[in-house]
């Protein structure tokens, strides 16, 4: 993305770097006003390159806290042309792991779209290429409008909106990664950003501190109905074989549930040497694979739970596996699409 043409200021967020990177017992986190200034300077190309490293980097060494995140959110908010599209279902996709294996929760998103709730995914993944692979052969859509994504919802229920196309400032922001060799905070600034205005969230984490995180920062930024769980890989993905602890909101009250394992057998979710088709085969029933299965089901349920399709949890799981036996399984495009 090419910068606005203004001039630089050298010294446009020394206040803010002031306010957090002072020494120990005198540093203070930014309000959520001063973290969203501060943001718009960076994004209008106000702030010198240098100053906004040193920024997101002492944010990043610190520990960023939900106001800090939330005015981050305000300042890289979509357009009402985006929100027009009015989803059920925000779902984030902002894994950059290279170490995890297929995106099975692209199912279970697929699964809920079935039963009539409008899903918007949206992401970016550095080294995971599968998942865009995947898409065309699952029958789900790339949205690159507001427009384009009102339609695709209103037609299939379901889209995937890449990240640089609703945000290119949130798109650039993110790869700064490649220069500094590190995260920072703006990973978890874009999964409870909710770009279109989603009634209901699901968000994916890779480091478990950061559930609680995300939670504050939803509830300050008006969300409802928001779960959070630790996935492979930072994705919103329930491995069946393990219990999960999930934090959020539902109907407005703060939860901290534990959903039990679902499977005895143990396996990776990384296990090399999926393919994109292996989606597909699972979904038509070429594929018997009991433990992907209750993959799918199983983040699936907890997705009609965040969006109150059902109430409690062991009726979320009971939706979410009458769904499974009674989808659509000629509901996707051609072999050749895959």
């Amino acid at each position: 993305m090419t910068q606005p043409s203004v001039s630089r200021d050298a010294n446009a967020l020394a206040p803010f770097v002031g306010a957090v990177a002072r020494g120990p017992g005198r540093g203070r986190h930014l309000t959520r006003e001063e973290a969203a200034q501060a943001l718009r300077l960076i994004l209008d190309g106000t702030a010198a390159p240098e100053a906004a490293g040193a920024l997101l980097m002492v944010m990043r060494y610190r520990g960023e806290d939900a106001a800090e995140i939330a005015g981050f959110a305000d300042a890289l908010a979509s357009g009402e042309d985006w929100r027009r599209a009015a989803p059920d279902l925000d779902w984030p996709s902002y894994a950059a792991g290279r170490t995890r294996g297929l995106p099975w929760f692209l199912l279970a998103a697929k699964l809920v779209a079935g039963a009539g709730h409008r899903v918007a995914l949206h992401g970016w993944n550095a080294h995971r290429h599968e998942i865009r692979d995947a898409l065309p052969g699952l029958g789900i859509p790339v949205a690159e409008t507001g427009d384009a994504l009102g339609r695709a919802l209103d037609s299939a229920s379901i889209a995937y909106v890449p990240l640089e196309a609703w945000s290119p400032d949130g798109y650039r922001l993110i790869r700064l990664r490649e220069v500094f060799g590190l995260r920072s905070c703006i990973n978890t600034v874009l999964r409870v950003a909710n770009p279109f205005g989603a009634r209901a969230q699901v968000e994916g984490v890779f480091h478990p501190p950061y559930r609680g995180l995300q939670a504050d920062a939803g509830a300050l930024m008006g969300q409802e109905n928001l779960l959070i769980l630790k996935g492979a890989g930072g994705e919103f993905e329930r491995n069946p074989s393990k219990e999960i602890e999930l934090f959020g909101l539902l109907g407005g009250v703060e939860v901290d549930l534990t959903a039990q394992a679902l499977r005895d057998e143990t396996r990776r979710l990384a296990d090399p040497g999926g393919k994109p088709e292996d989606l597909r085969r699972l979904w038509i029933g070429e594929s018997d694979d009991a433990f992907a299965t209750a993959l799918v089901t199983g983040t699936a349920a907890l997705a009609l739970l965040a969006l109150g399709a059902a109430p409690g949890l062991a009726r979320a799981e009971a939706l979410a596996e009458a769904l499974w036996q009674a989808r659509d399984r000629a509901a996707l495009p051609g072999k050749d699409a895959a």
